[in-house]
């Protein structure tokens, strides 16, 4: 998988790694040719007395030397900018792929392991390929022109030396078998780290609230030493590999040096020529230790490979329609015929057989109480799912056929709980229509009753938004997350509990505010306080994923018992509109007052 993950994604800079290698090239045989002409000073220059000879050589290693200098530092330039390359397409690839899938494909990687995936996994493949392009290229032709350059100089002796690159080769690559899987632990272990921070700093007031802070350090102490076991189990079997290399090293340069001087003696090798020798012994050895540095890196590197291209290949099950439809003509019309929806792995569906229509202008609430899949619901009609059975339409077309950019230009959506992004005020509103002009903007926040606090913020519009709206009340989050979406001026707005955190007079203006100036938008409003609600023109109840009742506010007073006991929970006014006059309390006792 890393060959083929290498060679698709370093397809694009042929012509760079082209000029790479013969970069390379030059660097490695400007440094192969030093000991031969070392060879040469010894045994024609200083043998002979000949100091012209000596000059000559002198000057043309000089060249040579500065020929390898510029060569190294221009090839190290170069694969630098092919590895940079490589993680910003790298990182943007895998972004584009989180972008274009389901909430469902997200929600089975989990979002500490996407992260991870996109950079520390991202960064250990570049880190690879800076590796792969400067020391591992460098090296293997160095071993080759190495041992090529020794057996010119004397080929029995030589074989000693391809013995030992063998060897060398083959103990490697056993290490490397046994420190992949350890590798795998390893990165496994950096993303449990990461996902105890996100969990420990996101939900840090619930930690200090209930007093466990003793026991979150436990459970990050535990996840630290882990990670610490196995990166020790790493670093002991990698501290093998220098200690065998000077082990081998030595090894080898004895037998020669003990062989070289019976030749010498004999008159069958020159002093010049042995000297070479152990000079290409010396850059073989330099260059499998330089490659067990690579070697280090491959097993780890492979992991990420894996972990990255699971996401690459990940597919979606929310495929974009292959002739979608880009626009239909604006009626704001909302049809669910018979939706049903099963999350993977649960035990059974969340919806049955949901039926819900919504016509343009209208507001259809949706009430229940908690888990009877209200939101979902919303997830189906916005499309970040599919029923499992059912369908979906919007003014009459499947939305399954909409392009998403079409639908969700369509569809606006106020999340249950509203996320802000850093920038400015501005920015937050202008995020699903950036061409908004600031009395778009203005007006947006007129009708969500956000102005008036808008106004008294330094900077106004370009006010500074922290990371997730921290530095905001939630009322106000709530509130500029509305804005935003009328922004973007939608024909059917999906307000998931929207008002939940808006004092009772604030949300009523802002009922008003939304009645009188976007009338023929189509509103589906979920809400757990029937006051938000009550003035819709239809409300759907739901309970355990089934519809158990639709009408009017009045209606659903009179007959349905689970909007009767929601009513009595939350003191609506005891009376039911009726003939017999029936409180809330008799109906729900079976008694007539």
């Amino acid at each position: 998988m890393l060959i083929a993950f290498l060679d698709t994604h370093l397809r694009p800079y042929r012509r760079a790694l082209a000029l790479l290698l013969v970069l390379q090239i030059a660097k490695t045989m400007a440094t192969l040719l030093q000991p031969a002409f070392f060879s040469l000073v010894v045994d024609r220059g200083i043998v002979r007395g000949d100091l012209n000879y000596i000059r000559y050589i002198g000057t043309v290693m000089v060249v040579v030397a500065l020929v390898q200098i510029l060569a190294a530092g221009a090839a190290a330039a170069v694969g630098a900018r092919v590895s940079a390359a490589l993680g910003r397409d790298l990182r943007s690839r895998v972004f584009r792929r989180v972008m274009g899938v389901s909430a469902r494909e997200v929600g089975r990687f989990g979002a500490p392991s996407l992260i991870t995936r996109t950079v520390n996994d991202v960064q250990q493949v570049q880190a690879l390929v800076v590796t792969l392009l400067d020391i591992a290229v460098a090296a293997v032709i160095t071993c080759v022109g190495g041992v090529v350059m020794a057996l010119l100089q004397d080929v029995s002796l030589s074989l000693i030396i391809v013995a030992l690159v063998v060897v060398l080769v083959t103990g490697l690559t056993v290490i490397l078998v046994r420190i992949s899987p350890t590798y795998a632990r390893m990165q496994r272990a950096v993303e449990n780290i990461n996902r105890l921070l996100r969990e420990q700093i996101t939900g840090i007031r619930i930690v200090r609230a209930f007093v466990r802070d003793d026991h979150e350090r436990a459970r990050f102490s535990g996840a630290n030493s882990e990670l610490f076991g196995v990166g020790l189990k790493v670093g002991r079997m990698m501290a093998t590999v220098p200690v065998v290399v000077m082990v081998l090293m030595n090894t080898a340069t004895l037998p020669i040096i003990w062989f070289a001087t019976g030749r010498i003696d004999a008159g069958q090798a020159q002093v010049g020529s042995i000297a070479a020798l152990l000079g290409y012994v010396t850059l073989i050895i330099t260059a499998i230790i330089m490659a067990t540095i690579v070697f280090a890196d491959l097993p780890r590197a492979a992991v990420s490979v894996r972990r990255v291209q699971e996401v690459l290949d990940v597919g979606t099950s929310v495929p974009t329609h292959p002739n979608p439809v880009h626009g239909a003509r604006r009626r704001g019309r909302l049809t669910i015929q018979a939706a049903g929806f099963q999350y993977p792995g649960a035990p059974k569906p969340v919806l049955h057989n949901i039926d819900l229509v919504a016509e343009g202008g209208q507001t259809v609430a949706i009430v229940g109480s908690t888990g009877s899949g209200k939101t979902t619901l919303l997830n189906l009609a916005l499309r970040l799912f599919d029923p499992t059975s059912g369908s979906v339409h919007v003014n009459g077309i499947d939305v399954r056929s909409f392009s998403p950019d079409s639908l969700h230009r369509v569809i606006g959506i106020v999340p249950q709980e509203p996320h802000l992004f850093s920038g400015t005020i501005g920015s937050n509103l202008r995020y699903g229509a950036p061409g908004a002009h600031d009395h778009d903007l203005w007006h947006a926040l007129d009708i969500a009753q956000a102005g008036e606090f808008v106004e008294q913020l330094p900077g106004m519009l370009d006010a500074p938004v922290s990371q997730g709206g921290s530095n905001l009340s939630g009322g106000q989050r709530q509130r500029l997350a509305i804005a935003r979406a009328l922004v973007l001026r939608p024909e059917i707005y999906l307000l998931d509990d929207s008002f939940s955190a808006l004092d009772r007079r604030t949300e009523a203006r802002l009922r008003a505010a939304l009645a009188r100036d976007v009338p023929e938008a189509t509103m589906i409003i979920v809400a757990q306080r029937l006051s938000a609600v009550q003035h819709a023109d239809r409300i759907v109840v739901l309970d355990q994923g089934r519809v158990v009742g639709a009408g009017t506010h009045a209606q659903l007073l009179y007959y349905n018992r689970t909007y009767q006991e929601i009513a009595y929970s939350q003191g609506i006014p005891q009376e039911i509109p009726s003939r017999g006059h029936r409180t809330i309390r008799g109906v729900l006792h079976g008694q007539h007052s």
